[in-house]
């Protein structure tokens, strides 16, 4: 008989797996139901590029599985490429969704990106046994603790791992979100 341990590892295993794809079906019901305005897509295209900065910045950074990041916005929490994500998603929300999609949508968040951050934080504890919890006992999972911001920002930055992340593709896909917006409210206009 599973016990509760199991099942909560299964679920991690499933979120990790539907993180993706249950984006782009979240991408394509939010275009479809969006309703935007001007101002409403100024600030939620204002929330959603600092989300980017966010990401690109942890990219910087991210040496994925090779040592355990702890610099740039990994000095502030432990899954900043998440927090980037929420305020890109938060972004896209504020600039068109109506209020029971955006409540749908962030629930899908915190029910699929919680179970991963724990996924990620035992695959990490299990790669680097004797850095990593030290690091977790003094980095926040999720929201950066912003007092180490000016050690963070003198870490310096990496373009080529930005690039071997590939994380222009999240830029790419932020601008498609907000030419559709962008082209559904001159339509609508």
């Amino acid at each position: 008989m599973k016990g509760p341990r199991d099942s909560a590892a299964g679920w991690r295993h499933r979120a990790q797996t539907l993180r993706v794809p249950l984006g782009f079906v979240a991408a394509a019901l939010f275009v479809l139901l969006a309703q935007p305005t001007p101002v409403s897509m100024a600030i939620g295209g204002s929330l959603s590029l600092v989300g980017l900065g966010w990401r690109a910045w942890a990219t910087g950074h991210l040496r994925k599985d090779e040592v355990l990041t702890v610099r740039g916005p990994y000095r502030l929490a432990r899954n900043p490429l998440y927090w980037g994500s929420a305020w890109m998603t938060t972004g896209c929300l504020t600039a068109g969704a109506p209020w029971p999609l955006a409540l749908l949508v962030a629930g899908l968040f915190v029910g699929i990106y919680w179970p991963v951050m724990q996924a990620e934080a035992a695959h990490l504890a299990r790669l680097f046994p004797n850095t990593y919890p030290a690091y977790a006992a003094q980095t926040p999972l999720f929201v950066p603790d912003l007092r180490r911001l000016a050690a963070a920002l003198g870490d310096g930055f990496d373009w080529r791992l930005y690039v071997r992340h590939r994380e222009y593709q999240a830029g790419l896909g932020l601008a498609a979100v907000f030419l559709l917006l962008g082209l559904k409210l001159w339509w609508a206009g």
